[in-house]
Parts: structure tokens; C-alpha cells; sequence
């Protein structure tokens, strides 16, 4: 084809300026409306050019409507600078905070109030999931119980996923198969928590003891990974169940989430009623339980940890669970993880359980109370007390817009290091702030730093994979018990 029967037509321009530049915009349309006798044209400019040459060659390229496409084009000279938008503001860390929070006032269950969640993810895509709400009493009809629970997840989201979705039923199918003997006499606490107990292990069973079947199964590969995942994932979980006709609270826990009872003291001041105790390689409990089962393996435990991880109890994890062929077996058949020999002695698995340990309490119908639920996010920043005593502040701080009117204290320009010089990266009382309705968002708020911004804010800042090094993912629920007058707030 000839120069002259060609769509696209050549012009090449010679400039002694090397200054000389391209002004023309960015556009992601094949078409540019509105520029008159050039609205229907496309131009593209290439720059060529050597070192020692007297100037700049602009190939301009000028092409017919008809040859143009939809896909974008630049247009934009570069860039002599580059820009990010700055850390979150003020206004912007009270929307991450509270991206993912709720709270609900009840009032027919008798006894609860109202409870409050909140969750703020560090990975990508957050591990902690959480459940909340009312459900049917397994013994009497037309009593409502209530439940919420926080499961952290650890090496994906599969297995706390799996227990959102199956934990509370496992749970209400074992204790629906309780009889109570009367209408009047309640079940014997101890049968209860039996009953929450099986829920929880029947549940990790048919996660980890089923895997055998699945992967001789003649079930596509595809289906056969899906049901391995939840397995070769872990998590934590902490379930708490309350019986509104009986006013008993029964908290399970697995893992090291933590759950908190606040009770206030004659005094007025709140105090901190342990239901839960962290289930990991520095608990002496746990680390004696462990080698009773497995003597002579005194290694097991170290720094903290079993076998290299913080939990002594856990849903999924197979790596602690299966025997050593079967988990070499499943790494090749299906790129399950590896099995963790020869780092660490691995004789007599299983070393992880997910039977959890089930604490049982009356909340008295006369005194109010709370109870704060939080995966270990939060732990890491806060003691038990302190929680306790951040909620307790928050029941008694004045209204939220008088809250928000106060004045927050400066600091001096703040940077990490100042970790290493005296500065706690835990929580400090004179960091507290209360200026959020929702009281789970107080207490992350305070966790992370409370009224100093910058510190809070370049903690926010980070984003995955560099915010694990910062912070984890945080869920929070909390739970009022006899206070009347929140059940009228936000109605």
C-alpha cells in the first residue's frame, strides 16, 4: 500500500528546545468531543532522540476516527514528581474504626440490653469473623436464648469462616439432644457445658478426622481441596450462650481470645471477672495437660509456643493434628501445607485440640454488668482491667456531643522509635479519649492510641502485608446486662 492510501499519515517536526513538551489529557474514551476542527481525530506523539544530538525528533501521528479503538491511551508528559494522599485525618480514623461496628438494643430478652461490635482487619482479607443474635431455646419453646461468639482465624480465613457458618449449630444440635426433667428445674450446669463441649469437638472432627475419607473419596479435585482447606487453616474460638429464662451465661472458649465480666464494686469502681483463660504455650496449665499426654517430648513447649505455634488449643490446624505420612501424603495429592518435620520432633499427634473450656456464671438480674468479647488484637494493647475500667468510663462520660467538644492534648512529632525510648506501644491511661457512641470502637480506639493522633493514625496508616507488623486483626463485641436506660438509647 502507498504513502498516500495509508489511514495514518506521518509529519516529523525538528525543535533545537529539549524543554519543548506534550499538553495534552488523559483519557480513557476512544473519542475526544468538544475540541473542534480536532474532535475527530486521535494524535499520538513519540519523542527519538540520542545523546549529543542538536534536538528532539517529534513524531506526530495523526489517524482517522474510523481506525480508533476503546482502549485508553496516555496523553500526559511525566511526571517530574510523585504524590500519595497523607495518613488518615481525624474524620477518617473514626470511619475506620467504625466501618465494620453495630450495635443493638434488645428488649425481649429478659436481661440484655443492648450490645455493641466493632472489628478493624490488619490482613488481607481479615481472619477474625464474628457472629451475634438471638436464637431458640433448645429445651423450651418460645424462650429465646442469645449468642455471640469471635473466632480468629490464623493461615487463612477457611476454618473461622467454616466456624461462623457451623459452630453455633453444632452447638444447639448437642444441646437440643438434652431432656430436662421438668419444666421448673433447669439442667445441671455440668451437662450443659458437656453438651457446648461436644458441639465444639464433634464440629473440629468432621474438619480434621474426616480427611482421610475426603481424599480417598471419588469426589472431584476440586471439591476434595475445598474440604481440606478449613483443615489446613486454624482458628480460635470463644462462644458465649445466654439463657434468658434462667439468666445463666455459659462462655466456651478455644484458643486465645478472652472474655471479660465487668461488675461494679460497692465503691463504684469496675472490676474484671476473668471467663476465659488464654489457651496458649505460656499458660502452666495447658503446658502441663500437654505433657501428660505426650511424656518424654519435653521440647514441645518453647518460648511460648507448641511446636512453633502460640495456641495450645485450636480448630483446623492439621499440621498438629494429622500423623506425618498422611500429611506428606496430602502435600503431594493436593499442595496441602508441609508437615513441620524435620524443624520440629513430631511423634505423637495429635498436640492441638479444639475442646474448650466452659466457664458458667448467673448474672444477677439486681446489678448491672458487661462483657467484653475480644479476639487477642485487642489483648495484645489491653490488659483485662483496663478494658474493664475503659467501659466503665465510657457508661459514665457525659453525652456524645459534649464528648466531642472536648479538647485533645498535643503531642511532639512522633515517629516508631520512640517504642525502643520509653514509650508504651500498649495502651496508657493518659492516651484515653471517650468520644464514640459505639463502646466495642472505644475500646479499639483506645488500644491503638486513643487521643494521640499521629500515633493512631500511623498505626491505621500501614496497610497488608506491612500492617502485621503493627497491628492484628481486632474484633470486639460487648455486652450490657441490666442498664435500663441503655435499652432507650439510639431508639
Amino acid at each position: 500500500m502507498s504513502l498516500g492510501a495509508a489511514r495514518t499519515r506521518l509529519r516529523v517536526i525538528t525543535t533545537s528546545s529539549p524543554r519543548t513538551r506534550a499538553k495534552n489529557s488523559y483519557s480513557t474514551k476512544g473519542s475526544n468531543q468538544g475540541l473542534g476542527l480536532l474532535s475527530n481525530l486521535m494524535r499520538y506523539m513519540m519523542v527519538a532522540g540520542a545523546v549529543g544530538t542538536p534536538g528532539i525528533w517529534w513524531l506526530v501521528y495523526t489517524r482517522d476516527e474510523a481506525t480508533s479503538d476503546d482502549a485508553p491511551h496516555f496523553e500526559n508528559p511525566p511526571a517530574e514528581h510523585w504524590s500519595v494522599e497523607p495518613g488518615p485525618s481525624k474524620d477518617q480514623v473514626t470511619r475506620i474504626l467504625s466501618q465494620e461496628a453495630y450495635s443493638h438494643v434488645v428488649r425481649n430478652v429478659a436481661g440484655v440490653s443492648r450490645y455493641d461490635g466493632a472489628q478493624l482487619a490488619s490482613n488481607s482479607l481479615c481472619e477474625d469473623q464474628f457472629i451475634h443474635g438471638k436464637l431458640p431455646s433448645p429445651w423450651k419453646e418460645g424462650n429465646q436464648w442469645m449468642a455471640w461468639g469471635v473466632f480468629d482465624g490464623h493461615s487463612g480465613i477457611q476454618t473461622s469462616e467454616l466456624l461462623k457458618k457451623q459452630l453455633l449449630p453444632f452447638v444447639r444440635n448437642s444441646l437440643s439432644q438434652l431432656k430436662p426433667s421438668s419444666t421448673e428445674n433447669p439442667l445441671p450446669e455440668e451437662l450443659v457445658q458437656r453438651a457446648i463441649m461436644k458441639g465444639f469437638i464433634s464440629l473440629d472432627d468432621s474438619i480434621v478426622k474426616t480427611a482421610l475419607g475426603t481424599s480417598q473419596s471419588e469426589e472431584s479435585l476440586q471439591e476434595k481441596v475445598k474440604k481440606l482447606a478449613p483443615a489446613y487453616s486454624g482458628s480460635c474460638a470463644l462462644l458465649s450462650l445466654y439463657d434468658s429464662s434462667t439468666g445463666r451465661l455459659h462462655v466456651a472458649c478455644t484458643g486465645d481470645s478472652r472474655a471479660v465480666l465487668g461488675q461494679q464494686r460497692p465503691d463504684g469502681r469496675w472490676e474484671a471477672m476473668p471467663l476465659s483463660v488464654d489457651q496458649t504455650g505460656k499458660n502452666k496449665e495447658e503446658i502441663a495437660r500437654l505433657r501428660k499426654e505426650h511424656p518424654g517430648e519435653e521440647d514441645m513447649v518453647k518460648n511460648g509456643r507448641v511446636l512453633g505455634i502460640a495456641v495450645s488449643r485450636a480448630f483446623g490446624g492439621a499440621q498438629w493434628k494429622w500423623p506425618i505420612e498422611f500429611q506428606k501424603d496430602v502435600q503431594r495429592k493436593f499442595y496441602g501445607p508441609p508437615p513441620l518435620v524435620p524443624t520440629y520432633d513430631i511423634r505423637t499427634p495429635p498436640y492441638l485440640t479444639a475442646e474448650p473450656v466452659v466457664t458458667s456464671i448467673k448474672i444477677d438480674p439486681g446489678k448491672p454488668s458487661f462483657l467484653i468479647m475480644a479476639t487477642d488484637g485487642l489483648w495484645d494493647m489491653l490488659s483485662s482491667q483496663q478494658a474493664v475500667d475503659l467501659t466503665g468510663k465510657w457508661l459514665e462520660s457525659e453525652a456524645t456531643e459534649e464528648r466531642n467538644s472536648k479538647l485533645q492534648p498535643t503531642y511532639e512529632p512522633f515517629d516508631f522509635g520512640q517504642f525502643w525510648r520509653g514509650v508504651s506501644w500498649k495502651f496508657v491511661e493518659g492516651r484515653t479519649t471517650v468520644q464514640d457512641d459505639n463502646v466495642a470502637v472505644h475500646l479499639v480506639r483506645n488500644s491503638l492510641g486513643g487521643n494521640h493522633h499521629e500515633l493512631i493514625s500511623g498505626r491505621l496508616a500501614f496497610s497488608y502485608p506491612s500492617s502485621r507488623r503493627i497491628r492484628d486483626d481486632t474484633t470486639v463485641q460487648v455486652v450490657f446486662f441490666n442498664f435500663p436506660d441503655l435499652e432507650s438509647k439510639n431508639s
